[in-house]
């Protein structure tokens, strides 16, 4: 803290050798003076209260090296005018005039106004700020010095337009409560009153300005952009902004090249062909307006290819730029467009005599006219009075675009409101009041007014109006020139997301009607996910398809398992249901044989009704022959419960009905075998075997083989039954709708009780297929059993391996051919005899030891 008291008081000192020196009076005894006199301002206007204005008239400041041994020499401007600028600064002018003239504001009052040219520079911006703040006066009297800093020289600033020297402005006249109101500062930055508390602006953020211009880049689906910008506060502040909404939105950048036009062209050269060497066909330019004209220019040495501009406020309603033709198309948002009555008039209303009281004008009149006002420029020729502004084609005399001059206009009047409310009550105004510059920043930031053309003017807390855009396109007229168009409109006030809307047709580069396009990588096609590049941005992929049963969104996803990809892989469709339904061609051929099966034994059982009392009928035992084929025909109908859509009671139903009526049929098989084998034994001399096994013994049997399959299912059913099951393994597009066995345990009991009670009667019926009857039925039950116990044995691998609903079509196939097997095997001789050999059914003949020829 020390160190730094003592290095301030070294710099007072050497400000006071440097910067003033003490001038002997008996008036002033203490007193100071300038070593130089005042810088003038280029347009001045006495009054009551005298209002600041700093306009960037000119590109560059005009400096010399310092050597340390002589005075400095003062900086100057240099280069050409910015006619724009001087526009801007005489229409400031004009809304004094017109405040001057009005009686409800400001009534008695009489404004002035000090108008200097900064030169878009930094030190020249903070020289005529001092000015501005401490005056004009070349001498300094320290007695005063309490008086004089209760009041500024000015009691407001209107400027300036670039953004840096406005930093330095505000941070100059912030420390005097100075109010600053700008009109073109369009640096975020200045809206933090903790560094700015002075700084108001009718221009709003580029904070809005960023998000704007990154919600359009979105809108028109660029996410490949290359982006240049000032190397000032403005260009860095308002593209950091800018790319961070850009991120925000999905959009990559290839390239972020900085540019200001005091840095060597090697730099500037370097950034052209960065430019042209890009694959972006939209470059984002956030440039200052002389930083863009020369970048301009350089690219038109070597055009680049085909390039979609995309412009800041600053140089996108430029009308000096409409003449690179390498921009047409280009589109940005701009100050809405507005008209000044009587502006145009003003503008006009100079003559010769008029512009030499002025500096600037003197230097705008040889400009424009090439001439020399009273032999104050060497070599040119001097002004005769024939010259005709009206004639003049330039940005001065262009109003057709009035947008930042509106700017001005409405920056002029919010001072003339704030000093209206420190100095004037209901009916009058007092010019002799005394007042600090903190109450005009007060009263600047509580005005709320229309002005005279219409348009609204406020500021927030920070300083900033509401952000209110007009989208600018450049189009091609008839002629082949080129002018702004409004195309869209963006205001900040509205709802989140309504903000921006469009209102006709953009005309793209090339005077095109299609969007250009602008990606870094194409979207990939159905079926592939994204995959990032290494070491470039997110929106250069690589397609990589996705696994089976994933759909490309921004990443391959999933399916639900019940779900799979349609046929462009961008959305899940439900799988189609596949069950052994009623319609199917399989299931009518399989219904038909069930049924001519069922129909088969109903008409043998009718055949032996018919002959009851028939030797071959009353021979193979009528009561188990009427039970089996009653059996059989449950076996054969019982098929048809396995063809439909799978529920819980089709399920239970489908495989109980099948074990009980199965081991139904075959323990009438298998009592029929039990009777032939006792009625050989019956025969046999002291046998009494049929009395044993007579027909109660009969139905008993039966009845005792069925009731333990119906326990086994009974037992199955409760402890756990089958249920319908949505099987999604075996094939992954489709799903099989199929019966679960629930307890497979209780599903090969069932199986292999009749497996058990089969090979029972097979061995039986074998043991017995050579007794010496002449129609020993024994053979025929050993045949049929043969052909039972062969399906089901090739069943089993048949119905573990077949897929979907043919597994089912399996199951009923091997009901449906055991059944056929049985029916055959056993009744079909019968019938043959019964029908077509009545001769041989007889007692005599069944009874005889000789082979049947017909058999």
């Amino acid at each position: 803290h020390s160190f730094l008291r003592r290095m301030s008081s070294m710099f007072l000192s050497m400000l006071w050798i440097n910067g003033l020196r003490p001038a002997a009076s008996k008036a002033d005894p203490v007193s100071c003076r300038l070593w130089s006199e005042p810088q003038m301002p280029g347009l001045y206007k006495k009054g009551d209260f005298v209002i600041g204005g700093i306009f960037a008239i000119h590109y560059y400041m005009r400096s010399e090296q310092n050597t340390y041994t002589r005075q400095p020499p003062q900086p100057q401007c240099s280069g050409s005018m910015d006619f724009r600028q001087l526009r801007f600064a005489r229409a400031m002018e004009f809304t004094i005039q017109e405040i001057n003239n009005r009686t409800d504001l400001l009534p008695g009052i009489t404004l002035g106004y000090q108008i200097h040219d900064s030169c878009a520079a930094v030190p020249m911006a903070i020289k005529v700020a001092l000015l501005l703040a401490n005056g004009m006066e070349p001498f300094f009297s320290d007695t005063e010095s309490c008086s004089k800093s209760a009041a500024a020289a000015v009691p407001a600033v209107v400027g300036d337009s670039p953004s840096t020297p406005s930093i330095s402005i505000a941070r100059m006249l912030g420390l005097f409560g100075i109010p600053q109101v700008s009109y073109y500062s369009t640096c975020a930055c200045l809206s933090d009153k903790r560094q700015y508390p002075a700084f108001l602006r009718t221009v709003p953020s580029d904070h809005h300005q960023a998000a704007a211009l990154a919600k359009m880049v979105k809108h028109f689906g660029w996410t490949w952009i290359g982006a240049v910008r000032s190397d000032s506060d403005y260009g860095n502040n308002g593209m950091a902004s800018f790319l961070k909404a850009a991120q925000e939105e999905g959009i990559c950048v290839e390239y972020s090249e900085s540019y200001y036009r005091t840095e060597p062209r090697s730099k500037l050269e370097r950034v052209a062909n960065v430019i042209r060497r890009s694959t972006a066909r939209v470059i984002v330019a956030f440039l200052h307006s002389g930083d863009m004209k020369f970048l301009l220019e350089e690219l038109e040495r070597q055009p680049p290819p085909p390039l979609q501009w995309i412009g800041s406020e600053t140089w996108i309603i430029d009308p000096e730029f409409l003449r690179f033709n390498m921009c047409a198309g280009a589109i940005g948002f701009g100050v809405p467009r507005s008209v000044i009555p009587g502006l145009r008039e003003f503008l006009l209303d100079l003559s010769p005599a008029q512009a030499l009281k002025s500096p600037l004008l003197t230097e705008f009149w040889e400009s424009s006219f090439s001439c020399s006002l009273k032999g104050s420029s060497e070599g040119a020729r001097e002004c005769d009075g024939s010259e005709d502004i009206r004639a003049l084609q330039n940005p001065y005399t262009d109003t057709s675009q009035l947008r930042v001059t509106n700017l001005v206009y409405k920056a002029t009047y919010a001072i003339a409101h704030a000093i209206h409310g420190v100095i004037c009550n209901d009916t009058q105004c007092d010019k002799s009041a005394k007042f600090t510059p903190w109450q005009i920043l007060d009263q600047a930031k509580k005005v709320n007014f229309t002005t005279k053309n219409g348009f609204w003017v406020t500021f927030d807390s920070n300083g900033d109006p509401v952000a209110v855009y007009e989208l600018i396109n450049w189009q091609i007229k008839k002629d082949g020139s080129i002018d702004f168009i409004t195309v869209g409109h963006y205001d900040s006030s509205k709802p989140r997301g309504q903000e921006f809307r469009m209102s006709r047709a953009i005309s793209w580069l090339g005077g095109k009607t299609e969007v250009p396009r602008s990606v870094c990588s194409e979207s990939c096609p159905p079926g592939t996910r994204k995959a990032v590049q290494k070491g470039k941005p997110v929106c250069c992929y690589d397609c990589i398809p996705c696994a089976e049963g994933e759909i490309n969104s921004l990443n391959c996803v999933q399916c639900h398992p019940e779900f799979w990809p349609n046929t462009q892989r961008d959305s899940c469709l439900p799988k189609p249901v596949e069950f052994l339904s009623w319609d199917d061609t399989l299931s009518i051929i399989l219904t038909v044989f069930s049924i001519t099966g069922a129909f088969t034994a109903v008409c043998v059982a009718a055949v032996f009704y018919k002959h009851r009392t028939s030797p071959i009928v009353r021979a193979n035992n009528s009561e188990l022959s009427f039970l089996l084929l009653f059996s059989l025909t449950l076996c054969f109908l019982c098929s048809l419960t396995f063809i439909g859509q799978p529920s819980e009671w089709s399920c239970m139903l489908r495989h109980t009905v099948f074990g009980i009526t199965f081991v139904l049929c075959i323990s009438c098989v298998l009592g029929k075998t039990m009777v032939v084998l006792m009625a050989f034994r019956a025969t046999l001399p002291g046998s009494n075997a049929m009395k044993w096994f007579g027909p109660p013994q009969q139905r008993l049997s039966v009845l005792a083989f069925t009731l333990i399959q119906v326990l086994i299912c009974v037992l199955w059913l409760t402890i756990s039954p089958p249920f319908p099951f949505k099987n999604l393994k075996h094939y992954k597009e489709k799903i099989i709708l199929e019966c679960e066995l629930g307890s497979a345990i209780g599903f090969w009991a069932v199986l292999g009780y009749i497996g058990f009670l089969a090979l029972l009667c097979f061995i039986l019926a074998f043991l017995a297929r050579k007794l010496p009857d002449n129609f020993n039925e024994a053979k025929f039950i050993t045949f049929s059993m043969l052909i039972f116990c062969a399906v089901w044995l090739t069943f089993i691998p048949a119905y573990v391996s077949s897929p979907g609903k043919f597994t089912v079509a399996v199951e009923i196939f091997a009901i449906l051919a055991s059944s056929f097997g049985l029916i055959i095997c056993i009744f079909v001789p019968k019938c043959f005899i019964i029908i077509f050999r009545p001769e041989q059914n007889t007692k005599k003949h069944l009874m005889s030891k000789v082979p049947s020829k017909a058999l």
